[in-house]
């Protein structure tokens, strides 16, 4: 399912150029993914369209996030570090951060993998049509290890 999130980040500005989701599942199938996986993704993303609306229009300048004991099992605690310190460095706004574990719970396994969270980071952004700033994006796609020092 992460592979279509990104083939469809990477192909479709935006989530409204995306065309509607039978010619969209043709097209993926066509590109080489399996139906299952499709299937998938479009569910997947149906919910994080419904997560956007929910919160469309929340201010919550100051907010304090508290986990349930089910959030901690399924994010784990490096998936929520990474959500405190995107926050603490006010790039993910609390009406983000809340899309972010409602889109993040939604996908089975736990704890959750730290690549995965992401890609959903990323998805979050991109269903709202902001484009996060070039620091961040190297926070979401380049590898610790991979990074230069200066």
């Amino acid at each position: 399912m992460f592979d279509v999130l990104v083939y469809l980040y990477e192909t479709y500005w935006r989530p409204d150029a995306c065309p509607d989701h039978a010619q969209l599942t043709r097209k993926l199938s066509a590109v080489g993914f399996e139906t299952d996986e499709i299937q998938e993704a479009l569910s997947w993303l149906d919910g994080l369209a419904q997560s956007a609306e929910s919160h469309h229009g929340e201010q919550g300048l100051r907010s304090m996030r508290v986990y349930s004991r089910d959030e901690v099992e399924h994010l784990g605690e490096t998936s929520i570090g990474f959500i405190s310190f995107l926050e603490s460095a006010g790039v993910l706004p609390p009406p983000m951060r809340e899309m972010v574990v409602d889109r993040a719970m939604a996908i089975p396994g736990a704890p959750m993998d730290l690549e995965d969270l992401k890609i959903i980071i990323l998805m979050v952004f991109w269903s709202l049509g902001e484009e996060p700033d070039a620091l961040i994006l190297d926070e979401l796609f380049v590898d610790p290890e991979d990074r230069l020092i200066h």
